[in-house]
C-alpha cells in the first residue's frame, strides 16, 4: 500500500514507567457499567430511536441489570430532551437505577441541561472538553492554559447549578479525545476539575477516560489508563470509569487491560454499536468475564431475544459470528471439532463434572439461552462422522456403533454436497431410515419360526420379485440359524458379523433397535439396521437391511 509513511503515532506514553497491571493475571471482579446505547449508539443510528423506541430500550437495559444508564444529550434536541422528562415525570426510572445525561462544558449547554434534569432521584451529570493536541491545534487553537480554563468554567457551573436544580447529582468529567493527548495533561485538567469538585468518600466524582479514538495498541492504553488512576488527587473519593472506542478492532481488549490498570467502570454499549466501527461491546466483555468465572453482574442468560430486541430497535444487523450472540459462533461444520464436541458432551454426560470443559465452546451454549440441537453442530459438506451420530442421538436416540457413524457420514456428505447445502438434522434422520433401516429389497422380511433341540432349526419366510419362499436353516442360536438359511438359499457369503442393540423410546411406545454390519468377500463391510417393538424381529430386519445394501452392490 502507499503513503504509509504519512501516518504516525498520535499517542502519548505515560512520562514515567506505568506497567504494573501487566503483573495481574486476570480480572476478578465486574466493573461498574454504564450503557451508553441511548446516547452514543443511537446518534450513530442511520435513523434515530424514536420516543417509543428508547422507552423500551431503556427498559431492556433495566431488565439485563444496569444500573447506570446514560440517557441523552437532553440539550442536543427536543427528542432527547423529551425523553429525558418522559422517564423522570412518568416515574419510569426504578429506585436502585442512576441516569446518565451528557453536556459540552458551554455555560448554556449546562443550564439547559440541568433545566431537563429537575426532580431526578439521581442522575450523574457528564461533563467533557476536547483536549488532544489535534483539537487543540486544528479545531479552537487554543492553548493548555484555555482548554484548561474550558473544564474548570464548566465544572464551576455545574457545581452551581446542582445546588440550585431540584435532584440529586452526582459529576463526571472527560477529557475528550483523552488517547491523543499528553498522558501529563490529561492528568493536570482532570486533577484542576477535581479541585472545583472537592470529591468525598461520600460523595464521589467520576473521572472518565475515553479512547475516543483508538490511536494505539491496547497495552499502551492501559499504562496512560495506570499512570492516571495512579497520580489523580482525591483518589479514593474518584470513580475511574474507561469509555473504550473500536476504531483499531481492539475496544474489548483496551476495556480489558484498561480495568487491570485500575479502571473501575465501564462505559459501552450493547453489541458495540457506535460511532464508526462502535464502542466497546459490553455484552462481549461481560461474557469474556463470565468465561473466567467472573460474575458480570448483568444479566444475558437469555441471548437470543436480546439480539432480537436489539435489532428491532436499532435497525442494526448482529453479524453471525459476533462473538457469543452470532448466529454461528456456537456451530461447528469441520469433522473433526463436531468429533470432539460429540465426544466432550458425552464425557460430561458420564460423570457429573464441576467445571466446563468441551472442547470448541467456551462456554456452555445453554447459559445463554442458546440451543444443543440447531446451534452447536450443523451438517454440511465439510462434516464429519462424529456430528452427524450425535444429531441422531440427542433428537432421535439413535446411538449408531462407532464404525457405522463413518459410513453415514459419507452418505450425508454426500447429499449435501451434490445439493449444495446444509443438511437439517430431520434430513439427516430421513437419509439413515432410507439407506440403512428395514430395508425390503430385492429380499424382504416377512416372518420367521423356531425350533430347539441341541440348536436353533428356523424357517424364515421371505418375499422376493413378490413370490413368497420358506428357507430353512440351523445355527447356534436364533440369529445364527437365519444367517445359514440366507446363505445357503441366497448362495451368498459374509463374514464378521457385528451387532448391537438398545432401547429406543418413540413417544409413549418403546422400540428395540439393531445395528447389524457384515463384511462381504471382497473385504466390504456394508451395514443394516432394524427398527420393531420385538428385539429379535428387530435383529433380524437388521441383517436382512444389511443383506440387501449388499446385493445391491454387486
Amino acid at each position: 500500500m502507499k503513503n504509509y509513511q504519512k501516518y504516525t503515532k498520535g499517542y502519548f506514553m505515560p512520562p514515567v514507567s506505568s506497567l504494573k497491571w501487566t503483573q495481574k493475571e486476570n480480572i476478578t471482579e465486574a466493573p461498574i457499567w454504564c450503557s451508553v446505547d441511548l446516547r452514543d449508539g443511537n446518534q450513530a443510528l442511520v435513523v434515530p430511536m424514536n420516543l417509543e423506541e428508547k422507552i423500551e430500550f431503556f427498559q431492556l437495559l433495566v431488565k439485563l441489570g444496569f444500573k447506570e444508564i446514560e440517557v441523552g444529550f437532553p440539550a442536543a434536541s427536543e427528542t432527547e430532551f423529551t425523553f429525558l422528562r418522559t422517564l423522570i415525570e412518568q416515574d419510569m426510572i426504578p429506585d436502585d437505577v442512576t441516569i446518565q445525561v451528557l453536556t459540552q462544558s458551554r455555560e448554556h449547554i449546562i443550564r439547559k441541561t440541568f433545566e431537563s434534569l429537575k426532580g431526578a432521584k439521581k442522575a450523574v451529570v457528564h461533563l467533557y472538553n476536547s483536549t488532544s493536541v489535534a483539537q487543540r491545534e486544528q479545531v479552537f487553537r487554543k492553548s493548555k492554559e484555555e482548554i484548561v480554563e474550558i473544564a474548570v468554567s464548566g465544572a464551576k457551573l455545574l457545581k452551581q447549578c446542582a445546588q440550585e436544580t431540584e435532584g440529586n447529582f452526582q459529576f463526571q468529567y472527560s477529557p475528550e479525545s483523552f488517547t491523543g493527548t499528553e498522558v501529563d495533561f490529561a492528568l493536570e485538567i482532570c486533577n484542576a476539575v477535581l479541585d472545583v469538585w472537592q470529591p468525598t468518600e461520600d460523595n464521589k466524582v467520576i473521572i472518565n477516560l475515553p479512547s475516543t479514538v483508538q490511536m494505539s495498541m491496547p497495552h499502551v492504553y492501559a499504562s496512560q489508563i495506570e499512570y492516571v488512576s495512579d497520580n489523580l488527587k482525591y483518589r479514593d473519593s474518584v470513580i475511574v470509569s474507561l469509555h473504550p472506542h473500536n476504531d483499531r478492532g481492539t475496544g474489548v481488549a483496551d476495556a480489558e487491560l484498561g480495568i487491570l490498570a485500575g479502571g473501575q467502570r465501564v462505559e459501552g454499549t450493547l453489541l458495540g454499536n457506535g460511532e464508526r466501527t462502535g464502542n466497546v461491546d459490553i455484552i462481549t466483555l461481560a461474557l469474556n468475564m463470565y468465561s473466567h468465572g467472573v460474575d458480570p453482574g448483568l444479566n444475558f442468560e437469555n441471548l437470543p431475544e436480546i439480539v432480537a430486541a436489539y435489532e428491532k430497535l436499532t435497525k442494526m444487523k448482529v453479524s453471525e459470528r459476533h462473538p457469543y450472540a452470532g448466529e454461528l459462533v456456537f456451530t461447528a461444520f469441520s469433522g473433526s471439532h463436531q468429533d470432539a464436541i460429540a465426544k466432550g458432551m458425552k464425557w460430561r454426560e458420564e460423570a457429573e463434572r464441576e467445571h466446563w470443559s468441551v472442547p470448541y465452546l467456551p462456554i456452555d451454549p445453554l447459559d445463554i439461552g442458546r440451543q444443543y440441537e440447531g446451534d452447536i453442530i450443523r451438517i454440511n459438506s465439510q462434516s464429519g462422522k462424529g456430528g452427524v451420530a450425535y444429531l441422531l442421538q440427542q433428537k432421535f436416540g439413535l446411538d449408531l456403533p462407532a464404525k457405522m457413524r463413518e459410513h453415514l457420514g459419507y452418505a450425508v456428505k454426500n447429499v449435501s454436497d451434490r445439493m449444495n447445502k446444509e443438511i437439517s438434522t430431520d434430513e439427516i434422520h430421513q437419509i439413515f431410515m432410507e439407506e440403512y433401516v428395514n430395508i425390503k429389497t430385492p429380499i424382504e422380511f416377512v416372518s420367521y419360526s423356531f425350533t430347539h433341540n441341541d440348536d436353533y432349526q428356523t424357517i424364515v419366510k421371505v418375499r422376493i420379485n413378490e413370490i413368497v419362499k420358506d428357507f430353512s436353516g440351523n445355527g447356534n442360536g436364533r440369529l445364527d440359524a437365519i444367517i445359514d438359511a440366507l446363505q445357503s438359499n441366497l448362495q451368498i457369503s459374509f463374514s464378521n458379523l457385528t451387532y448391537t442393540e438398545h432401547a429406543l423410546e418413540v413417544g409413549s411406545k418403546s422400540q428395540a433397535v439393531s445395528y447389524i454390519g457384515i463384511q462381504s468377500p471382497q473385504g466390504v463391510t456394508y451395514w443394516g439396521c432394524g427398527i420393531d417393538p420385538d428385539i429379535m424381529t428387530s435383529s433380524v430386519k437388521g441383517l436382512f437391511s444389511a443383506i440387501n445394501k449388499m446385493m445391491a452392490d454387486q
